[in-house]
């Protein structure tokens, strides 16, 4: 019944399968680190204090609810365009229409502000303009999208395992250490706990995928 109200919606049209369940967690958890560790802790932790750990469990909490969300409506309408099929159902296809241009920005805003985390870096490296430097990750990529869904999918596993090797190599160097600080010292209080924690919310985008 699922099934013939989703082609009802959609007639004539379907996506080959390329990407398996091991490559979509991996480039989903990529997304997620690439944003939330290397681009936004900083900031999080200007508000947060040492507290800054607290809002990535408050804002896992928050991002679990909208999981279970998907899992449940994923499992409803198993078909390609996600958010555009969900709203499709529930409220028509007109919304569906606005809901995915708003996703469309969504993943720009996140395109540009991971662009500019990486800029951060790789100006301090090699001593290129900020903007310029994230215009030319922005290329770089690009060009890897457009030469394929698979492509795409193996640099993105690569570029998984070395942010996950940078993460371990921090937290390694970082055990010697552990208890020497107050880890619920918040230099903002409450109020900086939280809007730390919707930044960090932010950095959980990819967890849809």
């Amino acid at each position: 019944m699922v099934e013939e109200a989703s082609d009802a919606l959609s007639p004539g049209t379907h996506l080959r399968r390329e990407l398996g369940l091991p490559a979509v967690t991996l480039s989903g958890v990529g997304i997620i680190l690439g944003a939330g560790i290397y681009a936004l802790l900083g900031e999080a932790a200007g508000m947060a204090g040492n507290a800054v750990w607290l809002t990535f469990a408050i804002a896992a909490a928050i991002a679990a609810f909208s999981a279970l969300s998907y899992a449940e409506l994923s499992s409803m309408y198993p078909r390609a365009s996600a958010e555009f099929e969900y709203v499709s159902h529930a409220f028509g296809r007109k919304l569906a229409f606005v809901v995915g241009w708003l996703i469309i920005l969504s993943g720009i805003l996140g395109a540009a502000t991971v662009s500019l985390g990486f800029a951060g870096y790789f100006s301090d490296l090699v001593g290129l303009p900020l903007l310029l430097s994230a215009i030319l990750i922005i290329l770089i990529l690009a060009g890897i999208l457009f030469s394929g869904i698979k492509e795409t999918a193996r640099v993105a596993i690569i570029l998984t395992l070395i942010e996950v090797g940078g993460i371990v190599m921090v937290i390694l160097i970082g055990l010697p250490h552990l208890g020497e600080v107050n880890y619920l010292e918040m230099p903002q209080g409450i109020p900086g706990l939280l809007r730390a924690s919707a930044l960090v919310f932010f950095a959980y985008m990819g967890f849809e995928e």
